[in-house]
């Protein structure tokens, strides 16, 4: 758990090549009650050069949590996924899948990958704020999370 009243920022690497999708998410954090230093990576092997802190990322904070959509150019989440979770560096990392997509298939990939949770995201502009910042308010506010290396 954070403490609100510190002013450390959190990391969050938000894995997104969705523009209008990135905004919404910037726009919903900022109003959320922790600090948030949000990284973005377009695609799956960019997100992957983020976490290893490859050139150019070297100096990239290791993020305290992954919202990974699944669908992504270069590589689909479902490998980052799976690459993450099978590092001994990456695997505590909580990720949290925030795709499009309800296919019960990829629910359970997800899950069998060890997402450490699988969302849908509403078409709805409000519901998608809301669904941001009821990730905010959980996985920042309630969960306790490993500190970061």
């Amino acid at each position: 758990m954070f403490d609100a009243q510190a002013r450390t920022p959190v990391h969050i690497l938000l894995v997104e090549d969705n523009p209008g999708d990135v905004r919404l998410t910037v726009e919903a954090l900022k109003e959320g009650k922790i600090l948030v230093d949000l990284q973005v990576a377009r695609d799956g092997v960019e997100a992957l050069a983020i976490l290893r802190r490859e050139a150019p990322f070297e100096h990239a904070p290791r993020p305290d949590l992954i919202l990974l959509d699944l669908n992504l150019p270069r590589m689909d989440g479902r490998q980052v996924l799976e690459i993450i979770k099978a590092d001994a560096q990456l695997r505590y990392i909580p990720v949290v899948v925030l795709t499009t997509s309800a296919a019960e298939q990829d629910i359970l990939q997800a899950y069998h990958l060890h997402a450490n949770c699988y969302i849908t995201k509403p078409v709805d502009l409000e519901q998608f704020i809301r669904v941001v910042k009821a990730i905010d308010n959980f996985w920042l506010t309630i969960v306790c999370l490993p500190q970061n290396s």
